[in-house]
């Protein structure tokens, strides 16, 4: 074979190597839904996670977000994650208790002292690795990736809430969960369960009087239009969780499902210190569009009737809860 021959096939073979570590390099795209607008908690989780999973893959594994319920509500995503319709999604813990009723647990009212409790008990290891146990022994088709928070819930209507008494006989959109159609009727309220994206429309026609949910969640969906007092009762904590279809996880190798945790576990780390921030900021531009802000409220009435209900709850639910309740309460 002469040099002109040898030359030839060097090149050809130098070319093939580069068409595969090409075609090797290909990014990957994978859906991520949640039912939140841009620039809520719910989109600075996605921005975060997938930013470090780009970073650690090289850029070779890519999120493509859809927000605002383009997926479907989150009761929709939860079925389309389990098939594997959608790769990754970002769903409220309560609305999680539709398919592992004991997620209910992260509902309790009072169950988070503050807001540095709430950061805390969301980034312990043990509470952590328990709510990831109650969803792998609850759930099939899709895999809890971390857990992140809105900030607290508050509730919002037409009417002030002052104190426990305020809320006798009031109709309330709520999440559909054991905690919720417990606690609210222990204060006196009727329970009404709507989708998210029917909530602005409810509290317009008067379907219910009040409605609850973290304070830029209020503001993004413009719920202020329709019930323009915001009671700051800070009853309940607003966390979600990241989900990974099972479908999308098993087709990763060890090395991507690495990348894919890390990324995850960024995201639980750095994302609810941005949240609350977004909170407080949140809660400037309610007042100074004109939204009345209850401040002072009573919380003593309602925790006076919540807290025993906690052990009866979590006891309700199942072992897991249990467990849960007991890890959040010993987390300083």
């Amino acid at each position: 074979m002469g040099a002109r021959g040898l030359q030839a096939i060097v090149l050809a073979l130098a070319l093939g190597a580069a068409i595969i570590s090409g075609a090797a390099a290909a990014p990957r795209h994978f859906s991520l839904g949640h039912v939140l607008p841009q620039k809520t908690a719910y989109s600075i989780a996605a921005d975060i996670f997938a930013g470090k999973l780009a970073e650690l893959s090289s850029n070779t594994l890519l999120i493509d977000q859809f927000p605002s319920g383009q997926l479907g509500q989150e009761e929709q995503m939860l079925q389309k994650i389990r098939t594997g319709d959608i790769d990754f999604i970002i769903v409220s813990t309560a609305n999680s208790a539709s398919v592992s009723p004991e997620a209910g647990v992260f509902s309790l009212h009072y169950l988070f002292r503050s807001e540095e409790h709430l950061r805390k008990a969301l980034a312990d290891p043990e509470v952590i690795s328990a709510a990831r146990g109650m969803f792998d022994a609850t759930v099939k088709g899709a895999r809890v990736l971390s857990l992140g928070t809105q900030g607290f819930r508050d509730l919002y209507g037409r009417n002030e809430v002052r104190r426990v008494d305020d809320l006798k006989g009031v109709k309330i959109r709520v999440q559909a969960t054991k905690t919720e159609d417990t606690l609210f009727p222990a204060y006196g309220a009727q329970t009404v369960h709507l989708p998210f994206g029917d909530v602005y429309t409810a509290l317009q026609t008067g379907l219910v009087g009040m409605a609850e949910n973290g304070i830029n969640v209020y503001l993004a969906q413009k719920h202020y239009e329709a019930a323009p007092v915001l009671s700051l009762s800070e009853h309940e904590a607003n966390n979600f969780v990241l989900w990974a279809s099972d479908k999308v996880w098993e087709s990763l190798s060890p090395q991507e499902q690495g990348w894919v945790q890390a990324a995850a576990d960024e995201m639980a780390r750095s994302q609810p210190e941005k949240a609350l921030g977004l909170e407080k900021e949140a809660l400037a531009k309610l007042r100074k569009i004109g939204v009345k802000v209850v401040a002072d409220v009573d919380k003593s009435g309602f925790m006076t009737i919540s807290q025993p209900i906690q052990d009866q709850i979590a006891a309700g639910l199942g072992e897991h809860a249990v467990k849960i309740l007991e890890l959040v309460r010993k987390v300083p």
